[in-house]
């Protein structure tokens, strides 16, 4: 805890190297974030704010606060800063055109479809996706869970209220069809038979998770280029444990796989499937 003779307005005291590397090791441990050297300033900006609002004078007092409490609240505001929530709807678009034309087709028997968005961050790609099945599959029971590890994150996908600067890029007729605009301020907001057909949880993929049932299509982009390469595998062999046979994963275009040793069959750029059986399960 701060000490008695600190007040929440003053500096804290530089980051120093140890401390840098404390709270390096502790971002890598607890969420995979890989911190290489050179992130030192990136880290001392985004913590400032935590420190001086908590009225800790030096990085390591702050890192011991974040070690000893027991709720977890420390941990989760550390990651939402150093967490990047940088997202766009419809962010690299040819992925929704090989959905659209390559993948929803094949699908088009089921009664039932569920998608998971892996790194869902402040939800524009959870709505993006929910935006195109809709058009797709109208008759559809869908199913879009997005996940994130950053709570605050969660709670504006969850809300699902954006600046209408934030929707440029939407198509009209989706914004039309999909969304309710409030003129006076300036907002649209996700209808609510969308809103039905999607749900919100947090969840850190560098730990073990499980689902009920694998599915036909994950998204989990722009993610794992903050991890080092052993984080990326085990990751990898996660998210290809909970596709059905036949599905596809979806990454980064950032975020080729060619150095990551994984089972799945490479399809097209940050396109790929999993071709042998298997199911959902931890690991």
């Amino acid at each position: 805890m701060p000490l008695p003779d600190q007040k929440a307005d003053d500096a804290p005291r530089p980051l120093e190297p140890q401390e840098f590397e404390q709270i390096r090791q502790l971002a890598h441990r607890t969420f995979g974030l890989d911190l290489r050297s050179g992130k030192e300033e990136l880290v001392s900006a985004r913590l400032q704010r935590l420190l001086r609002a908590e009225g800790f004078r030096s990085f390591h007092h702050y890192y011991r606060h974040v070690l000893e409490d027991r709720t977890g609240e420390a941990l989760a505001a550390m990651v939402d800063a150093l967490a990047t929530n940088h997202t766009s709807f419809l962010r690299e678009p040819d992925h929704f055109d090989f959905l659209r034309q390559s993948v929803l087709p094949g699908l088009s028997d089921r009664a039932r479809i569920e998608i998971w968005s892996a790194a869902s961050s402040t939800g524009e790609e959870v709505w993006t996706l929910a935006c195109l099945l809709n058009d797709v599959l109208p008759a559809r029971s869908l199913q879009i869970t997005g996940t994130d590890i950053s709570t605050r994150a969660l709670r504006f996908a969850q809300r699902a209220v954006y600046p209408a600067d934030r929707c440029v890029g939407i198509p009209a007729a989706w914004l039309s069809r999909y969304f309710i605009h409030d003129e006076a301020a300036a907002t649209y907001t996700v209808c609510p038979r969308l809103r039905a057909q999607v749900s919100f949880r947090r969840r850190n993929l560098v730990e073990s998770f499980s689902w009920p049932r694998p599915f036909p299509v994950i998204f989990c982009r722009n993610v794992m280029i903050y991890f080092d390469r052993p984080t990326q595998e085990q990751v990898v062999r996660r998210l290809a444990a909970c596709l059905e046979p036949g599905g596809y994963l979806f990454v980064g275009h950032a975020e080729s796989l060619i150095r990551v040793s994984h089972s799945l069959e490479y399809v097209r750029p940050a396109v790929y499937r999993k071709t042998k059986e298997g199911a959902c399960s931890k690991s």
